[in-house]
């Protein structure tokens, strides 16, 4: 029978109720004989000069006492029949399933029933108020019992200190549904969260420990659930994203094996799976892999949507620790996409996610397509973020240095970012470099597609200079590349020489306009003398076509046919030898700029 049915026969009692009569019976004398417990092995005895009658078992202890002091303030007690034991003389046994609180609980409460001094604390409130709940220990039966006083010291002692409710809340632990019924675990964790909210920062003379500086350290004390009831609470009022996120933060460090800082980056990136399991934290492997992967399900499910809530480095950390202990791919999809809108703020170390099975293998590419598509969304509302070019640059360097990484996914990382988020290409050669370096056999025409994403006029004068002389690179980029060398060093013998002869704008801008004018004159005479060999050339041809019909005709003799093509062989010869010394004298009575004969066919 329970606490309800006790409610039940007490609201239909009338005066002449056997439980009310029991109640109003009991001698006060009774009570105060019983002065103090006396355990033996798994027996507690009240010490009284009555003899005890009744036989209560709490779990594996047996509590031997006396039936009215109990009856008389628990209405649970006296709403059941007591049975006499048939092995002992005398005794009536009962026996309390599932107390909440088990025998410890039992023995604050029975010393209570006998008027002793009750001594509550934070730690013990929550059991005992279980307790006489389970007890219907009410106002009805007794002014002062049991719940009104535990319940007045949860209000206006416990809810004032929130470390007395973390506490309380702690203590709630094993109290199963008992504690979510009573609202303790409900009124502990509003209690938290609005403290949470509004302080954030905690006085000196209220730090417990060094351990425990502050609330939100404590908070990240809970167990999972309450945990979770408290975020949910301060999400619900609003609390600031930041405050939150550290809040996560720490209880991750607490309570999740994340991946050690020390095997972190370069040391990580080639593990296995089985490796980086020994990796992490062997203090905090306390739980199971699927209590630790319920954990990480958690906790991402309350972070916060703002980007700037937890730092990159931490959800790049969870992300590996979720890879390691299988969690879904809805929640690694998740945490990459987090981690694309906070790219910018991570370092190569962080984003070397080791690849132990084949769906990770494009891990990097995918958080750097989530980072593109924030981006984009983020320049159509207004500034884009900046570029992460060397972040890229530094990351393909890397992995670079993997002989397990293939082609394509190089191919695809190195062609991720737009050609104008790159000012500068010597990172991204370098990475092919290193690339080219550790795959030797790659083929050539796998090379020439590679160098093909790298941009020679964007690479610096230094990084032009050493992929000259690299025979890793195909010849067609090495030629392109000594071109680019060229070219660069006229420029910068032009800017030196333009250095020396400084010259005003508008000495300048008539030195241009005078040096136009004499080539487009030298152009249009150019262009007539054209005009001029193209007439000839059309005569001769139109004589020779004559000839040729002639000499179909008449069949004359081929001496006559030789001797009239020399005569026209040696007549272009003599046009040709006046057209060279024609030109010679033009180029050197003319004082403009040369021009090149395709271009200045292309001007006419």
């Amino acid at each position: 029978m329970n606490s309800g049915s006790a409610r039940q026969q007490k609201s239909s009692g009338d005066d002449t109720d056997p439980i009310c009569n029991k109640s109003i019976i009991v001698p006060e004398r009774v009570v105060a004989f019983a002065n103090s417990f006396e355990r033996k092995d798994r027996f507690w005895y009240v010490k009284s000069q009555i003899p005890t009658d009744l036989s209560i078992q709490v779990d594996d202890i047996t509590f031997k006492a006396h039936k009215f002091p109990l009856i008389s303030k628990c209405g649970y007690i006296s709403s059941i029949e007591l049975q006499p034991s048939a092995s002992e003389d005398g005794y009536h046994h009962l026996k309390l399933e599932n107390f909440p609180g088990g025998a410890e609980t039992f023995e604050t409460t029975l010393k209570f029933c006998y008027n002793l001094p009750l001594d509550l604390t934070p730690l013990n409130v929550a059991p005992l108020r279980c307790a006489s709940e389970y007890l219907y220990m009410t106002e009805e039966f007794e002014d002062r019992n049991l719940i009104s006083k535990t319940e007045s010291f949860i209000t206006f002692v416990v809810l004032s200190s929130w470390k007395d409710t973390l506490t309380v809340l702690r203590s709630c632990a094993n109290l199963s549904s008992w504690a979510e019924n009573l609202q303790i675990v409900r009124r502990c964790c509003d209690l938290l969260a609005w403290k949470a909210c509004n302080d954030n920062n905690v006085p000196e003379e209220d730090v417990v420990d060094s351990n425990e500086r502050c609330l939100h350290n404590d908070i990240a004390t809970l167990r999972i659930d309450h945990f979770m009831r408290v975020i949910t609470t301060m999400k619900a009022k609003r609390a600031k994203p930041e405050i939150i996120g550290k809040i996560i933060i720490k209880y991750a460090e607490n309570c999740l094996p994340l991946i050690d800082e020390d095997l972190e980056g370069t040391r990580g990136y080639g593990l296995g799976k089985s490796e980086l399991q020994f990796s992490v934290n062997r203090e905090k492997m306390a739980g199971s892999s699927q209590e630790i992967k319920e954990t990480i399900e958690s906790l991402v499910s309350v972070l916060p949507p703002q980007s700037k809530a937890v730092s990159c480095h931490f959800l790049l950390r969870l992300l590996k620790t979720a890879m390691v202990y299988s969690a879904s791919p809805a929640l690694i999809s998740d945490l990459e996409k987090r981690v694309g809108m906070v790219l910018e703020d991570a370092n190569v170390c962080d984003l070397l996610i080791p690849n132990f099975k084949n769906e990770h293998q494009q891990q990097g590419p995918r958080i750097f397509e989530y980072f593109l598509m924030h981006e984009q969304q983020q320049q159509q509302q207004g500034p884009g973020k900046p570029s992460i070019s060397k972040l890229l640059d530094n990351y393909l360097a890397e992995i670079a240095k993997d002989p397990c990484l293939s082609f394509t996914k190089f191919q695809v990382l190195a062609e991720m970012l737009p050609e104008n988020a790159w000012k500068c290409h010597d990172g991204l050669y370098r990475a092919i470099d290193m690339f080219l370096k550790t795959h030797p056999s790659l083929s050539e025409h796998d090379k020439r597609r590679l160098c093909k994403t790298m941009n020679c006029e964007k690479l610096s004068l230094d990084a032009c200079l050493h992929a000259a002389q690299n025979d890793r690179l195909p010849l067609r980029t090495i030629v392109q590349i000594n071109t680019q060398v060229l070219f660069s060093e006229q420029a910068k013998m032009r800017m030196m020489m333009q250095d020396k002869q400084p010259e005003t704008k508008e000495e300048s801008s008539k030195n241009k306009r005078i040096s136009r004018d004499i080539e487009i004159k030298t152009l249009k005479e150019e262009l007539e003398n054209v005009k001029k060999k193209l007439a000839e050339v059309q005569s001769d041809y139109n004589e020779l076509q004559q000839e040729y019909e002639k000499l179909s005709s008449k069949q004359k003799s081929t001496q006559n046919w030789g001797s009239r093509w020399q005569k026209m062989k040696k007549s272009f010869q003599i046009k040709h030898e006046d057209n060279e010394t024609r030109d010679k004298t033009r180029r050197l009575s003319s004082t403009g700029p040369r021009t090149s004969l395709r271009r200045r066919m292309s001007m006419s």
